[in-house]
């Protein structure tokens, strides 16, 4: 295929999945997304979370790995590799024995990496942070309310790794972290008033990451490497307000409360650790664990609206991959995945904590003339506070991922 066949294809393709994505719902939908940031993400691209969520130690050159930037210097002098994902999800709440079933989704992410020379590799992109989307209603003295949110942060990040010495390589993600989170109070009195109260929190921030990884020969086509991710936490920057709007009566709203993020609202640390065993481009196994100490983190009570306790949030992951040849039939050079996860999240309800736990499968389609990846999954997770069990969600999403893999840096001669 041609240079200009080849980009041809690619922009195509990435225009035919920006078309797809706005066709779905752009936000999460979960009552538990109303607690602290929100539902959180950890980075991960399609294929990734078809092996549960594992990245910390993968260190592939043919597939982008923002979980842990180390992962950059393994990419080839001559790659290019763009990757995008797309996800769609039918959620089944279950509260008290009724149930709702709603559907989400939308564009998940787009990353791309290149070399800088042969020694360094970078990667820039737009990754969600947290999410935020609900709405639910109930009874109070004299009327009804009902409680509405949406929005969400976001990372326009810039990463860097190189080689340090032998198997191993460090790197960082120094990410622009923006976006706002807004609550919605409706309250209807009997009397037929109407009343909001709008609290919104906007964040504008940097936040970095930094990462190691190393792989040590254990055979012929065989290695086992460990990587470690290190986030420090920090004082969030931006602002946040409550504002009371009476919809009754032609009245200016009423802004009840303003104040800065910084020294309120704090992000905690967050280490990432991974142990991998790879056999040549045939099969990939990975365990991760993720901690954070979210118990230490600042969470300012603001006016009208319900403190918010956290506690500190760990996840265990497993997954692996498999290719049965490296050249046979269509069906031998597919990649089989599948994994689980385990996640005790960092927000509380009352004096539950929120856990929940999942597994994926997935497959990755090489293209026929290219080295492009088409990742095509499923996943199956289940959400619920703990001891008390409170509202019950399961999710199934359909996950949909392009990673282009072209050589562009190499001198072709003109035909």
């Amino acid at each position: 295929m041609k240079i200009t066949e080849k980009l041809h294809a690619a922009s195509a393709a990435a225009l035919i999945a920006l078309c797809i994505a706005p066709a779905v719902a752009q936000n999460t939908t979960s009552p538990y997304s109303r607690f602290g940031y929100g539902l959180l993400r950890d980075n991960a691209t399609s294929a990734q979370t078809q092996m549960g969520g594992v990245g910390y130690a993968m260190r592939s050159g043919r597939q982008i790995n923002v979980m842990n930037p180390a992962s950059y210097a393994r990419i080839d002098s001559l790659t290019f590799l763009f990757d995008m994902g797309v996800t769609t999800s039918f959620i089944n709440s279950n509260d008290n024995g009724t149930t709702l079933n709603q559907k989400g989704g939308g564009l998940d992410y787009v990353t791309m990496q290149f070399p800088v020379g042969s020694r360094f590799g970078a990667s820039v992109g737009l990754l969600p942070y947290s999410s935020v989307g609900y709405a639910f209603g109930s009874e109070i003295k004299n009327g009804s309310s009902s409680r509405e949110g949406v929005g969400g942060f976001n990372q326009l990040y810039l990463g860097f790794a190189g080689k340090i010495y032998g198997g191993l390589t460090a790197g960082f993600n120094l990410s622009y972290l923006f976006g706002s989170n807004t609550h919605d109070v409706f309250a209807y009195t009997d009397a037929g008033s109407t009343a909001v109260f709008e609290q919104v929190l906007r964040v504008r921030d940097w936040h970095l990451q930094l990462g190691l990884q190393y792989g040590l020969n254990v055979g012929r086509d065989r290695t086992v490497g460990i990587g470690l991710t290190y986030s420090p936490g920090k004082d969030l920057r931006g602002d946040g307000s409550v504002v009371k709007y009476n919809l009754s009566v032609n009245e200016t709203p009423d802004t009840v409360q303003t104040l800065k993020l910084n020294k309120n609202f704090s992000l905690p640390d967050t280490w990432g650790v991974g142990v991998n065993y790879q056999w040549g481009n045939r099969l990939m196994v990975e365990a991760d664990v993720t901690y954070q100490p979210w118990s230490k983190a600042k969470f300012a009570k603001m006016s009208d609206f319900p403190a918010t306790r956290f506690a500190d949030r760990y996840k265990i992951a497993v997954g692996a991959q498999y290719r049965p040849r490296d050249r046979g039939n269509y069906l031998q050079s597919i990649q089989y995945r599948a994994g689980a996860f385990f996640n005790r999240d960092y927000m509380m309800v009352g004096d539950n904590n929120v856990r929940e736990y999942g597994v994926a499968c997935g497959f990755g389609l090489p293209t026929l003339s290219t080295k492009t990846i088409i990742s095509l999954g499923f996943e199956y997770r289940h959400r619920q506070a703990h001891p008390t069990p409170l509202l019950k969600e399961n999710y199934f999403s359909i996950t949909l991922g392009v990673n282009f893999n072209e050589v562009w840096f190499m001198k072709r001669k003109i035909e």
